[in-house]
């Protein structure tokens, strides 16, 4: 926004910001070996421009969820304007819900002072206006009846039913629930919709993000008009046919995704199907019933329902006021006192009377069972105002926020697929149902908006050679294969091993014997097991941490040394709490391999991907690419290379006091790329750059992340620095490549520098983004689009270079291509090369027998950060059990550090 503050960092002489780079000017990274003084002074980089389309493969034609937008206005402005919202008091008003309620009655009631402008409004301080307004400031007083049903502000006191509440009378005088506003509109910028038709020419300005916005804002607006409730650039309708129950009382309801796109083919709109979670609406009762899992209102823990239901909004009967939940009463309804003031006469008297009686006797209200339950509270904190649960309704479309039980997630997955047919069916359908050619603000901007799906033209990649066992080569089908009489490419021996079983139903000797005859098979020559050691069934309930201390010392008790691997079989399948305690034993206190296995259906299959994983975490390797083999990678092979696979995983929107989780992994024993060790650190919560990459502690210490992988490059790849560098990122947006390039790249090149003054490796930075909502649809095919395909054009960025891959087969659903943006290659890949290293690294997931959807790297950078994420869930789950939790009023909350892995499994793949 257009603000005058000061920065953040203005305070301290900050530079002023850049100059914008000329258009087909690709910034060149500044050289690193001045003196460090004159380093700070470094060219700002950004992302480079596409070099040129690649040709491989075979043409297949596609359409894609993207709509073409015509933009005729272009010599138009849009201006931006401050909004202002106040009570007739002067108090700001707070909370959103008010503001489009406020704006449209201006808009309603001087219609010609505003000379009949059409509003784009975001609900909050923005308003935007094709063309000025008459004056630059303008002030009106508006007067809107019963404001309190309004979505998020429910908060004014109840008259009618309900309202115990010695207020009400007084109240009364004046008129009904109604409110003035006084409204200052203010101008802040205007915005040119020329810098629209620049960012399609590849130059884009500060203007164009804002451009865009209004037109996201527009569409934003039509859907809040029509009564959707709004996420991000998400609008959901309140239609009970796009609910659907996911347990716990929660829904999935299904909506739709709009954004603006600037491809290379124009503006287009990229619409898809969406889903948020709400509250199951409807009695109060029912939901915390369902929310809890129990039979009846009288099972429930009211504690913690007090805490489900804060700030969740209300309909009560029989006046259908709205209201917002405080809390509840501390007393059940026929206990619950409080003061009735009545008049008699001219004289006013009160009595104490229960909530009950007041409802029953003197409303004449039937109650049936709330007697015996708390009340709901919607007053102040020092005037309380009490509903009995059964006249209160939860209103629909209320957000929930909180993590997804791994069941209720599952079944969301399960009810929230489509088919690639169902849709786009969809989609043409919603695209009509919104007739965006009847909005008035697009009308005057003179946009319109086609209802075909643009079509591009895609390359199917051929899959990429492997090697297995005994030198044998063969090609995946379709992006999967199988070792069906076929040896591993680097097995492992198993030798001093044993099983611990966490009191697990399951034929412990049958599935030992089973193993090792499928490791057999496979080319792993596994030994008889030490030992079986099952859990003393008077452990069975104790804490998770007691049981693994306590399998602990039986194991060590009996076993002559240390054990090379264990085996652990846990009693449930999913979320086992025992899981983290034990992997934090094992790999961060004694350095012992382990895998954990639940055994439902122990089939031959099963066995072979338990051992996939065994064989990677062990050292061995199941399959490998023909051209590491031979090694022949176009850029890799011939120079020492690093592959690093960088993200950062956050604890869920509701939990803002977990730390975040940075994962960096990379690639050793060079010229091979199959093989990956991890680092992982902890960080503030919810800080998405990593801030851990370079960390100096003293004039010869860097403790940082890329440090310890870099030595072990070093050590593993025949002592050979890595010249080349290739960075694959995940999970980052567009606002923040910047920091990517210049924040975090800096500190990796610190980190080299601290090493080796000398040493100027090459970099490669690529990220890939998976939630996004660009799909792609064979025409008049049921099936999803092949693996291994590839669309660099069309729909594509106008300047950057960036291309999306569908590597693996869609099997259900509709396959979410990864999106990769290549920000900066100074190796010099032609775009073939680049696109079939990226290809390729999605074949060399150890895990599966499958190409992946994104490159190996990132996957397990996904993997280790939520492995030992495990780790600190049991440290804090002792202290913390608010929900509310976040920056306590000291400020941030300092983040608990991970523990480091042992020396004997630091380098292996543990997170496989």
């Amino acid at each position: 926004m257009s603000s005058n503050e000061p920065d953040g960092n203005g305070a301290d002489g900050a530079l002023p910001p850049p100059p914008p780079i000329p258009p087909n000017v690709v910034p060149v990274q500044a050289e690193l070996e001045q003196p460090p003084e004159l380093l700070k002074k470094k060219v700002v980089r950004v992302p480079i421009a596409r070099r040129g389309l690649a040709s491989k493969g075979q043409k297949i034609t596609l359409l894609t969820n993207h709509f073409k937008v015509n933009v005729t206005n272009i010599e138009g402005h849009f201006f931006h304007y401050s909004v202002a919202l106040s009570y007739e008091d002067g108090r700001p008003v707070d909370g959103k819900g008010a503001g489009r309620k406020v704006i449209d009655k201006v808009h309603e009631t001087y219609h010609s002072e505003l000379a009949g402008k059409d509003f784009a409004y975001d609900g909050e301080k923005s308003l935007f206006t094709v063309g000025p307004l008459p004056r630059n400031k303008l002030e009106f007083t508006v007067v809107l009846e019963d404001v309190s049903s309004n979505r998020n502000n429910g908060n004014c006191s109840p008259e009618g039913p309900g309202s115990p509440n010695d207020g009400d009378r007084k109240r009364m005088k004046r008129p009904y629930r109604s409110k003035s506003f006084k409204v200052e509109i203010s101008f802040a910028a205007k915005i040119p919709m020329q810098a629209i038709a620049s960012a399609l020419r590849g130059q884009e300005s500060e203007n164009f993000q804002e451009a865009i916005r209004v037109l996201d804002i527009i569409l934003r607006q039509n859907a809040s008009k029509q009564g959707c409730l709004l996420v991000r650039q998400s609008f959901f309708h309140n239609d009970p046919r796009s609910f659907t129950s996911v347990g716990g009382g929660v829904l999935g309801c299904r909506g739709f995704h709009s954004s603006f796109r600037t491809t290379q083919s124009g503006l287009s709109l990229n619409i898809d199907v969406s889903t948020t979670m709400i509250i199951q609406p409807g009695p109060v009762v029912d939901f915390l019933i369902a929310n809890q899992n129990v039979r009846d209102p009288f099972s429930l823990d009211w504690t913690k329902a007090k805490r489900t239901l804060k700030n969740l909004r209300i309909r009560a009967s029989p006046s259908n006021s709205e209201y917002k939940i405080t809390g509840l009463s501390e007393k059940p309804c026929k206990d619950q006192m409080f003061t009735l003031k009545q008049k008699s006469g001219s004289a006013e008297d009160s009595i104490e009377i229960t909530v009950y009686d007041y409802f029953v006797n003197h409303r004449h209200i039937e109650l049936r069972y709330s007697s015996d339950l708390p009340c709901i509270n919607v007053g102040k904190p020092k005037r309380p105002t009490y509903i009995p649960i059964e006249l209160c309704s939860l209103v629909s479309l209320q957000r929930y926020t909180k993590a997804l039980s791994t069941f209720q997630r599952a079944s969301l997955v399960e009810k929230s697929r489509q088919k690639p047919q169902e849709r786009m069916r969809v989609l043409s359908d919603s695209l009509k149902k919104n007739n965006y050619d009847a909005e008035p603000m697009l009308r005057s901007c003179g946009i319109a908006i086609n209802s075909n799906f643009i079509q591009v033209e895609g390359r199917v990649l051929p899959a990429p050679k492997l090697k297995v066992g005994n030198g044998e080569d063969f090609f995946p089908r379709n992006g999967r294969w199988n070792f069906n009489n076929k040896k591993l490419a680097q097995p492992t021996k198993i030798e001093r091993w044993a099983v611990v079983n966490f009191s697990a139903r399951c034929d412990t000797r049958g599935l030992v014997r089973d193993l090792i005859k499928c490791g057999d098979m496979k080319g792993i020559a596994i030994e008889e097991p030490f030992d079986v050691f099952e859990e003393s069934p008077q452990f069975r309930r104790a804490p998770p941490m007691v049981r693994v201390e306590k399998m602990f010392e039986e194991v060590q008790s009996k076993l002559p040394g240390q054990p090379q691997f264990l085996l652990c079989l846990l009693p449930e399948r999913k979320n086992s709490d025992l899981y983290g305690p034990w992997k934090r034993k094992n790999l961060a206190e004694y350095g012992i391999v382990t895998q954990c296995i639940a055994p439902m259906r122990v089939n031959d299959q099963y066995l072979t991907n338990v051992l996939l994983k065994i064989n990677a975490k062990l050292g061995g390797l199941n399959s490998l690419l023909a051209v590491e083999h031979s090694p022949s990678i176009p850029m890799v092979s011939k120079v020492p290379t690093i592959i690093l696979g960088m993200d950062v995983s956050h604890g869920s929107p509701g939990q803002s006091d977990v730390p975040s989780i940075a994962a960096v992994v990379s690639s050793r024993h060079w010229p091979l790329i199959s093989r990956y060790r991890a680092a992982v650190r902890t960080q503030s919560p919810k800080v998405e750059m990593i801030d851990s990459l370079y960390k100096r502690i003293s004039e010869t210490e860097d403790d940082g992340i890329m440090r310890e992988l870099l030595l072990d490059f070093y050590t593993s790849s025949g002592k050979r620095k890595p010249d080349q560098i290739i960075i694959f990122r995940d999970g980052v947006s567009e606002s923040q490549f910047n920091q990517v390039l210049n924040v975090e790249l800096d500190q990796i090149i610190q980190a080299c520098k601290f090493l080796d003054e000398n040493w100027s490796p090459k970099f490669v930075v690529i990220v890939a983004q998976k939630n996004h909502h660009t799909k792609f649809f064979q025409s008049g095919s049921p099936d999803n689009v092949p693996p291994g395909t590839i669309i660099d054009n069309k729909i594509c960025h106008p300047r950057n270079n960036d291309f999306y891959l569908c590597a693996h087969a869609g099997m259900i659903g509709t396959t979410r291509p990864t999106h990769y943006h290549v920000l900066l290659d100074e190796v010099g890949f032609s775009a073939d090369d680049l696109q079939e290293l990226v290809h390729s690294l999605s074949y060399v997931y150890q895990r599966s027998t499958t190409a992946i959807s994104v490159v190996a790297p990132v996957c397990y950078a996904h993997l280790a950060a939520t492995q030992i994420g495990q780790f600190i869930k049991y440290d804090e789950s002792s202290e913390t059990t608010s929900s509310d939790g976040g920056l306590t009023s000291a400020g941030a909350v300092p983040v608990p550090q991970l523990p480091r892995l042992q020396e004997k499994v630091c380098n292996s793949m543990f997170f496989c």
